[in-house]
């Protein structure tokens, strides 16, 4: 279990009222955005719990919108979310819904792409605006982006672990923690190291033939 400290506990430099609905939510929208890594022409954000019932009181809708556009929590851009999004040319939709057993502060955001196809994540708030990333396209995961976080999703075949092992031991990357979900021939790879992820390291990761998609999140400042 994470222990928090005082400033989890004070919560996060942020523009709007609650640490939970607010910034917690800005981050799950960010994080959403960055794992997707594609642009988008729609989203719809499916509010569970009590995301659905103070979604407009606590702001939790534009911050949500405002974190799949970039913005960060203490954006003092974040209350006008909506009319930035429409000036983007960005369509939205906000859908109170059951996702079933999962935290009271959560969001499912399905981004729909120029090419037609759907991509979505589920996040929770926890608290102090910290969150947890629990699905990614039905597959279920779970890593808060409080560290910088390697995503991956390969071929489930021999030797990609050990390639990706290699790379970050020959970078000097400490691994902390890693996770390996397999379904349907597919691994997915949440791997959270020591040190700020940089584009070089994650090319030489993706030299593998059989990675089929892969993310460097460094935590969200804000």
């Amino acid at each position: 279990m994470k222990e928090y400290g005082i400033f989890d506990i004070l919560g996060p430099i942020m523009v709007g009222p609650s640490s939970s609905h607010t910034a917690g939510a800005n981050r799950i929208g960010n994080m959403s955005r960055i794992i997707m890594g594609r642009p988008f022409k729609k989203v719809k954000f499916y509010l569970h719990g009590s995301f659905a019932k103070t979604s407009v009181g606590h702001g939790t809708d534009k911050a949500l919108l405002a974190g799949v556009m970039g913005l960060r929590p203490d954006d003092e851009r974040l209350p006008s979310s909506f009319e930035l999004a429409k000036k983007a040319g960005i369509q939205f939709e906000f859908i109170e819904k059951d996702l079933g057993y999962q935290h009271p502060n959560t969001a499912k955001v399905e981004f729909h792409l120029e090419d037609n196809t759907i991509f979505y994540v589920i996040g929770s708030s926890v608290g102090g605006g910290n969150i947890l990333i629990t699905n990614i396209n039905g597959t279920e995961v779970e890593f808060s982006g409080n560290n910088p976080t390697i995503l991956i999703r390969n071929k489930d075949t021999k030797g990609v672990i050990a390639h990706i092992s290699t790379v970050l031991s020959i970078a000097e990357v400490n691994i902390a923690t890693m996770s390996v979900v397999r379904k349907d021939n597919i691994a997915t790879m949440v791997i959270e190291i020591d040190s700020y992820i940089d584009e070089n390291l994650i090319e030489k990761i993706n030299t593998s033939e059989d990675i089929v998609y892969i993310a460097g999140i460094n935590p969200i400042e804000g």
